[in-house]
């Protein structure tokens, strides 16, 4: 049977440059593709190999050295699935001399491979359908991206009632997918009546979520950037509508709503942990913040042993552009808790998968452990 890639698809993205026999398949990491044909970010991938059932498959990913982020290849393991529904990690993965090798024996004819489990526009759709289903929630649309999709907020609560303004919003960067699993596990929990945590929140507070801030970039197989080449978590400063809509669109409805609490979801190449990134840095941070917000980590961490302080950002890491990320500008425009949380796209190393490593099912459960942390803010309110 011939051998094919494929991934002309939903967030799809690879280069072939040979794949003569199974066991010499040679590729390249395809740049963020947009308007901007400069990208100077790649690392995504995701594609579907044919024709190579009970072959052992070797694939090169020849210039990994030349990813956003090379320090996320020591460690990690390739994504895969035969049914798109359930993944598992290769564990034939390795880097060595600049390259990404990954060496494995599918057992069916078609199989795909991804640098993390995916989070398709479908089902992106499917959510926002179980959130108009909801009686507690709308589904509404801020404007259009640069490429004319839709830019949805979900709103849970009742606006214009005097509750507390929470916002959360998810996949600012497209390729960290973890960061929407993450939002439909919030979300679940949120909106079940019978949780007396969420019912609670919903008495006290509205929030505004947004599960995916890139789309665009979401469906064009992007690590980092929207269809105009924008790193949207650089663009909070000074948003533009031709370049950078979608942060335009949400800080809008942010000022016509205020902020007293906001969650920027994140996922990180490097480090194998679940961390917050805080805003101790920001300009005027005051002792009432820090406050607030040394609460709400030791919440966060009382909610989940996936999540911990030990390991994270270091200080001065953003330097001039701090007040171009969302989470600290926020914190600076409306004086409030606002944190940026990542998670790996290997495994949590402190609780790890042999299996599975971080994936979908596990950042929706800490999804749902955000709750507790949001409930325990609000009552101090």
């Amino acid at each position: 049977m011939t051998l094919r890639i494929s991934s002309n698809f939903d967030s799809g993205a690879i280069e072939v440059l040979s794949i003569d026999t199974p066991d010499n398949i040679r590729l390249r990491l395809c740049a963020d593709q947009g308007i901007a044909s400069d990208s100077s970010f790649r690392q995504w991938f995701h594609f579907r190999l044919h024709g190579a059932a009970g072959l052992p498959v070797r694939m090169v990913f020849e210039n990994a050295s030349e990813a956003a982020y090379p320090d996320g290849w020591p460690g990690y393991r390739c994504v895969a699935s035969y049914d798109r529904h359930h993944w598992f990690r290769i564990t034939g993965t390795r880097y060595e001399n600049g390259q990404l090798i990954v060496e494995h024996t599918p057992e069916r004819n078609g199989i795909y491979y991804a640098y993390f489990e995916p989070y398709s526009h479908e089902r992106h759709l499917d959510l926002l359908g179980r959130v108009e289903m909801s009686p507690f929630a709308s589904v509404n649309n801020l404007g259009a991206t640069v490429d004319g999709r839709d830019l949805d907020l979900v709103t849970v609560g009742r606006p214009d009632t005097g509750q507390v303004p929470i916002w959360i919003i998810a996949r600012q960067h497209p390729g960290e997918s973890m960061a929407e699993w993450f939002v439909e596990g919030l979300l679940d929990r949120l909106l079940d009546a019978a949780d007396p945590v969420a019912r609670r929140i919903r008495e006290k507070a509205v929030l505004y979520i947004v599960p995916n801030m890139n789309p665009d970039g979401a469906i064009r197989g992007n690590l980092r950037t929207n269809a105009a080449g924008a790193n949207l978590n650089r663009e909070w400063r000074e948003p533009s509508l031709e370049r950078s809509p979608e942060v335009l669109l949400v800080r809008q409805a942010m000022e016509a709503s205020g902020v007293e609490l906001f969650l920027d979801i994140h996922g990180d190449e490097a480090l194998p942990y679940v961390f917050f990134s805080t805003a101790e840095e920001v300009p005027g941070f005051s002792d009432e913040q820090r406050v607030r917000q040394a609460r709400f980590i030791d919440a966060f961490q009382a909610a989940s042993p996936d999540f911990q302080t030990e390991h994270g950002y270091l200080n001065g890491r953003f330097k001039d552009e701090l007040l171009s990320l969302a989470s600290k500008w926020v914190a600076h425009r409306f004086d409030c808790v606002s944190i940026t949380l990542e998670m790996p796209f290997k495994d949590n190393a402190n609780l790890p998968d042999g299996l599975a490593g971080w994936n979908g099912e596990r950042s929706k459960r800490l999804g749902a452990a955000m709750l507790n942390p949001i409930l325990n803010h609000l009552s101090r309110t």
